[in-house]
């Protein structure tokens, strides 16, 4: 049975035969394959992908001048003229990042790891009272890293709902010690910051002047990161 019969020579049926063998073979190995490929792509092992990261706060730190104490303008980072007189309240926020961003070193939190969110502490503040704005850092990546997150590298700055610069906090006070902090997945890190209700300019030499009443915006910064701007008002 096994012996080729026919006209034509025996190698050419053998030929044939272990062509036909051959293509049997790759057919039977596609088929195993795409069993494998179903079977996987059915796995929720396989697919699940991790759930969400719990927002974990660490203490707040307060080591700015215009958050420890308050001696006063001329020891306070603050920003230029009044504002508008609209009355405006306090807008749910959102981080934005600029597309040049530098790439992180090894370990490091790149900025599209990370949001900034800046929030005054009350919607309305008095006349004579000292604003305070609360700013939080949240890894929003999937891997634990470090920056440094000193205050001299981040910005809280203040404007009329016209785009105005008013004042930075780092106008008057722009060095500091660094300040590297490990933040694992979805931890967050916040910091508050105390301003004067006065304008400022960077370098801190012109003259610091009291704002008017009217609305404002805050925003944070931290390297190209900016948040959105939130608003309150000085009545």
């Amino acid at each position: 049975m096994l012996e080729p019969n026919g006209p034509l020579p025996p190698e050419i049926y053998w030929r044939r035969r272990a062509l036909a063998i051959g293509v049997a073979v790759v057919a039977l190995v596609l088929v195993v394959w795409l069993i494998v490929s179903l079977t996987s792509s059915d796995d929720p092992d396989a697919t699940a992908t991790g759930a969400s990261a719990t927002l974990t706060p660490t203490p707040t730190t307060t080591y700015r001048p215009d958050a420890s104490s308050n001696p006063g303008p001329d020891a306070q980072a603050s920003g230029g003229g009044g504002g508008g007189g609209a009355a405006a309240g306090s807008t749910t926020t959102t981080t934005t990042a600029s597309g040049s961003s530098t790439p992180a070193a090894p370990g490091q939190c790149s900025d599209q790891s990370l949001a900034v969110k800046a929030s005054p502490d009350q919607p309305t503040y008095q006349a004579g009272q000292e604003p305070k704005f609360t700013i939080v850092v949240t890894n929003i990546g999937t891997s634990a890293c470090s920056r440094d997150l000193g205050s001299g590298l981040q910005q809280v700055l203040v404007y009329t709902l016209e785009n105005q610069r008013l004042w930075s906090n780092i106008d008057c006070f722009p060095a500091t010690a660094a300040d590297v902090r490990n933040l694992a997945p979805g931890q967050q890190a916040p910091f508050t910051v105390t301003w004067s209700a006065t304008t400022s300019e960077p370098g801190c030499t012109a003259p610091r002047n009291p704002v008017g009443a009217g609305a404002y915006s805050v925003v944070g910064q931290l390297g190209e990161l900016r948040s959105s701007p939130e608003t309150f008002n000085i009545a």
